[in-house]
């Protein structure tokens, strides 16, 4: 291993603080767990600096960089670079490409504030390019298990309790559905491959060679699973988890309904909260209304409405099971069989969820 590669091993593995100086824009792009952003210029300095750069070169860019971060505005970002150094000493500061922008911050806080900080050779790009390649990595070296099953079995929860899973739907904070999207929205497609990048090296730390990951298809609400990954799963034998119908549907009334509705009223109170709640609810059965077909995606709405009105009145959630059931039974449960009939000979072992747990702990480390 180089020994550059080590230091960025070490710095993912061990959650070193990192100090993020770019310009806001590039940090909600994509960054890194825990990083904190204090950049050296704000997005319309930035983007002044970035034209004069193209226009007159590099000295008269830097200089009108100096102009515009200045007085009292570098005083403040100085200070919150010290802030940050003092709180954490065992940090590093980086930049997009490890050059320029950093070696300024560098040099304030060191000139100003008498602090010299390490930073990230190669910066943001550096360690970027070592998560995808982490990624990439894995999908050749390593062994991988798609978990499947109906909606509503509990596929999530069972990944959940393995040492070596690998949970998408977390890293990309969605259910996988069109109910799917959390109330906190999605990280970035960047981020996205960030978090599951570096859940890969820690696990295979621990000394994991083989995953188990949902078997989600291609996206996990709009984040996309990287090629290589999802190239590597289209050939992964496949295990099948197995429960009753009626343990489904409770399973989706207390995620989709329950759950969801606490969420929401505990963001917004009870009120809005089951305005914002009903909505989302509706919304998410109207993103299916042209696979359903008109007659029966009228007549879901039509019960969800029911279902909302009375939970609304009187917290009675029992209505909701019935359009749940039947979208299960009418659209799910079928589009399943169908993907199921499409993959002819890659699943290796189906149970309960005692048994399946069992069968992925004996055989896939």
């Amino acid at each position: 291993m180089r020994q550059d590669d080590a230091q960025l091993r070490h710095i993912f593995l061990h959650d070193v603080p990192l100090l993020d100086v770019r310009a806001p824009v590039e940090f909600a792009q994509g960054a890194f767990p825990g990083a904190v952003n204090h950049p050296l210029m704000d997005d319309a300095e930035r983007h002044q600096v970035g034209l004069c750069y193209r226009q007159q070169g590099q000295p008269a860019a830097i200089a009108l960089g100096q102009q515009l971060v200045s007085g009292h505005t570098r005083r403040e970002r100085i200070a919150a670079w010290a802030a940050f150094a003092q709180a954490h000493p065992d940090g590093l500061l980086y930049c997009l490409r490890g050059g320029l922008r950093s070696q300024i911050a560098l040099q304030w806080l060191h000139s100003e504030a008498g602090i010299a900080y390490p930073r990230v050779p190669g910066g943001y790009k550096a360690l970027r390019m070592f998560l995808i390649d982490t990624t990439q990595a894995a999908s050749q070296e390593c062994d991988f298990v798609l978990l499947s099953g109906l909606t509503g079995t509990g596929k999530t929860a069972l990944i959940a309790q393995l040492a070596q899973g690998l949970d998408l739907e977390g890293h990309a904070n969605h259910r996988g559905s069109s109910f799917g999207q959390r109330l906190d929205g999605q990280p970035s497609q960047v981020d996205f491959e960030h978090r599951l990048a570096i859940d890969i090296l820690k696990k295979q730390a621990r000394g994991h060679r083989a995953f188990v990951l949902e078997d989600e298809g291609r996206h996990v609400g709009r984040c996309s699973v990287p090629l290589a990954l999802r190239q590597r799963l289209e050939r992964a034998p496949i295990v099948c988890l197995q429960d009753s119908f009626g343990a489904r549907v409770e399973r989706i009334v207390g995620d989709y309904v329950v759950g969801q509705c606490a969420d929401f009223v505990a963001a917004h109170g009870p009120a809005l909260g089951f305005e914002r709640f009903s909505t989302r609810l509706l919304d998410s059965l109207g993103k299916l209304a042209r696979r359903l077909g008109g007659a029966r995606y009228q007549q879901l709405h039509a019960d969800m409405q029911a279902a909302l009105a009375r939970q609304q009145a009187s917290g009675d959630i029992d209505l909701h099971r019935h359009w749940i059931a039947a979208l299960m039974r009418d659209y799910y449960d079928p589009m399943y069989a169908f993907q199921r009939q499409s993959r002819p000979g890659r699943i290796v072992f189906e149970g309960d969820l005692p048994a399946v747990l069992a069968y992925l702990r004996a055989g896939c480390g």
